[in-house]
């Protein structure tokens, strides 16, 4: 590790408890780059989502944590732009891994619905992956979101780990939260909970109507991609392979619904 990659690496301060380090990894799927976030004091932190594994990055989090106690890497799901370099921060900080992944080493920590660990109280929200959880900044009417919403844009439910389904309730699950900000996975603190999480849930309805009138419509049976085709006409052909996961979700919500039918190979026809 460099002393220029430490030196090249923003931290920002969210509040008197939380740190930004943003990761270098921008994408059109992870957009500027993972949120890095350190939570606590100068005495102990949380290391949540510690990002991909690149050199740079780990010596700004090493940086940041300064001599501090870091009590726990905690993982907001198992993705690799979130997690891959969660044991080599453990064995950095000796700290346990805290997830509901499951435990990677001996002395990690399976996390779980209302699990509190140092001040923040788990939310299952799973959906964009099955073990996918937000965290409440207890004190702070703050959601740590990963994944479920972002910054900017909308989020991927790629089937079959994702799960529609799922991740419909679990937006429901946090209309009913009292939030004042949500500090997400990737892209700007939202600073409008309430308004964004009701944009979340009419986006995903208005997609699934999309998704049922393009099978309705179609002459024969469809694949996701065909639906993509017409669906997302407007955004760039770049990511319709990713609009493609969703629309695949949609579909097997809708057929446990009743409401599609898969034919041959990847077509679809309404039920």
């Amino acid at each position: 590790m460099s002393d220029d990659a430490v030196r090249t690496s923003a931290v920002s301060w969210l509040t008197d408890r939380v740190r930004l380090i943003l990761a270098p990894n921008p994408s059109p799927m992870t957009l500027e780059g993972t949120n890095t976030y350190l939570i606590g004091d100068d005495r102990s932190l949380i290391v949540m989502d510690p990002g991909p594994d690149d050199d740079g990055h780990i010596a700004s989090i090493e940086a940041a944590v300064a001599g501090a106690n870091v009590s726990t890497i905690l993982l907001t799901h198992k993705h690799i732009d979130h997690a891959e370099v969660a044991e080599r921060c453990a064995e950095l900080f000796d700290a346990p891994i805290a997830s509901n992944d499951g435990p990677r080493r001996k002395g990690d920590r399976a996390v779980v619905e209302g699990d509190r660990i140092d001040g923040l109280t788990a939310v299952a929200t799973p959906g964009h992956s099955s073990d996918h959880l937000c965290f409440v900044l207890e004190g702070e009417r703050t959601l740590f979101s990963g994944d479920h919403i972002l910054g900017r844009g909308t989020t991927v439910v790629a089937h079959p780990d994702g799960d529609m389904g799922e991740y419909f309730a679990s937006l429901e699950r946090l209309r009913g939260l009292a939030l004042d900000r949500i500090f997400p996975g990737h892209g700007p603190v939202i600073a409008d909970p309430k308004a964004v999480i009701e944009e979340y849930i009419e986006h995903r309805h208005m997609r699934e109507r999309q998704v049922v009138d393009g099978l309705r419509v179609a002459v024969e049976p469809v694949t996701p991609e065909e639906l993509v085709a017409s669906i997302y006409a407007d955004v760039d052909p770049v990511l319709h392979p990713v609009a493609a996961m969703s629309v695949r979700a949609h579909l097997a919500k809708l057929a446990r619904e009743g409401r599609a039918v898969q034919d041959d190979g990847e077509r679809w026809r309404p039920s």
